[in-house]
């Protein structure tokens, strides 16, 4: 059953593509023979460039695909811009242990659609496939070429730094406020780039667009989740089955603190969250056994900890401040003052243990509106005792969560 609903989650997260913010946005797109055309694009975000786009040439149109050999050109007004281009780029690895020992980038020619960040008196461009980012530029009418950066291994203990892009911006960025340093101390980095063009185009009153210039989104929240646990617990005892112990499910309280950060691309849809939460159990039982004196075995648990659930978040937009979503998450949990112990029927003490606990998942499902929001959270089974040879035992939890938004 636990397998079963970890497949489900699992596989609901990573292939769900559910009603969400994504939708068809005014833009248009320019064709081999220059056409343009104006449409309403599928505005997805993209975390890397697009090799194809969807569009409509209506609301109520049929939905088109289209692919880099067949535009020049596309975009979505005030949002973004790519343009079809064939360049060389360098796709070393940037990986600490397969960097190369040659300084020099190995190029390839291909033809991609490169995002338009700044388009001015000089243009910047960007291409990001996984891990990988390359920045290119352009003057005037000369051709789009890559901004040099590679890491690289001179010895095997050593890494250093191809910055060829910084001689590249000194002699084709030339202005009279830029001081050396400026550019001597540049990162290979959107923001800095951006900046430097945008500063560039500026000193020449030159005209530009700025794509990377956004409206102020909600990147961070923090909400108060008070909420109801159902748990039960079981303990098999593989050296004594007279100790071989559970307890019914039990209903408790607890309370967390989440923050989330929105992920920024995909409009939206994914985040991060790691929350923090008090839980309690406590339980108690009585057997008659012939082998302890006084016939009877008092079994005790007392476990309080603070998990920490640290997970992934996946969000379906019903409307601009209603939407339903799914998480799954790794839980830390971090136990005090927290025992499970044997007595007999005087109290004298037969047994005890502290509890260490492993690591367990759970998964969610849920609806947030505005500020407030409610979750459903199925947690798998839990060791408690993983520390002791004799013992296997089984905390489990469903949650009904409450939620509250503080910002």
């Amino acid at each position: 059953m636990k397998k079963q609903v970890v497949l489900f989650f699992i596989t609901a997260i990573l292939s769900l593509n559910g009603y969400s913010q994504i939708s068809f946005e005014k833009g248009y797109y320019i064709d081999n023979a220059n056409h343009k055309t104006t449409c309403l694009i599928k505005n997805i975000d993209w975390k890397n460039n697009p090799t194809k786009f969807e569009y409509k040439l209506s609301e109520n149109s049929e939905s088109q695909r289209a692919t880099i050999p067949l535009i020049k050109e596309f975009g979505i007004d005030s949002i973004s811009k790519y343009v079809r281009t064939t360049v060389n780029i360098d796709r070393s690895m940037n990986d600490v242990h397969n960097l190369s020992t040659d300084k020099n980038p190995i190029f390839n020619e291909e033809e991609l659609f490169l995002k338009v960040l700044v388009e001015g008196k000089s243009n910047l461009y960007e291409y990001v496939d996984g891990n990988l980012k390359r920045y290119f530029y352009t003057n005037a009418d000369s051709n789009i070429e890559q901004l040099i950066f590679k890491s690289y291994k001179p010895f095997w203990y050593i890494i250093a730094e191809n910055n060829a892009f910084r001689q590249q911006l000194w002699n084709n960025l030339k202005c009279p406020n830029f001081k050396k340093n400026k550019i001597e101390n540049i990162d290979y980095d959107k923001n800095n780039l951006v900046r430097l063009f945008v500063d560039y185009s500026e000193c020449h009153n030159a005209e530009f667009k700025n794509f990377e210039t956004k409206q102020k989104r909600n990147a961070f929240n923090l909400a108060i989740r008070p909420r109801l646990r159902n748990s039960s617990f079981r303990a098999d005892n593989n050296a004594n089955n007279t100790k071989t112990t559970a307890f019914n499910n039990k209903t408790g309280f607890g309370i967390g603190l989440e923050a989330e950060y929105i992920l920024p691309f995909n409009k939206n849809k994914w985040a991060i969250a790691i929350e923090p939460t008090y839980q309690n159990f406590k339980g108690e039982k009585e057997t008659n056994v012939r082998n302890v004196q006084g016939g009877v075995l008092k079994a005790a648990l007392k476990y309080s900890s603070i998990e920490i659930p640290v997970g992934l978040r996946h969000y379906m937009f019903l409307s601009e401040k209603s939407k339903l979503f799914l998480n799954a998450s790794i839980i830390a949990d971090l136990t005090r003052k927290s025992s499970f112990e044997f007595t007999r029927a005087d109290g004298s003490s037969l047994e005890s243990v502290d509890i260490k606990s492993r690591t367990n998942l759970a998964f969610g499902f849920g609806y947030k509106l505005s500020k407030l929001s409610l979750e459903a959270r199925y947690q798998t089974s839990r060791d408690i005792l993983s520390d002791y040879l004799h013992w296997e035992a089984y905390y489990r939890t469903v949650s009904i969560i409450f939620g509250y938004s503080l910002f």
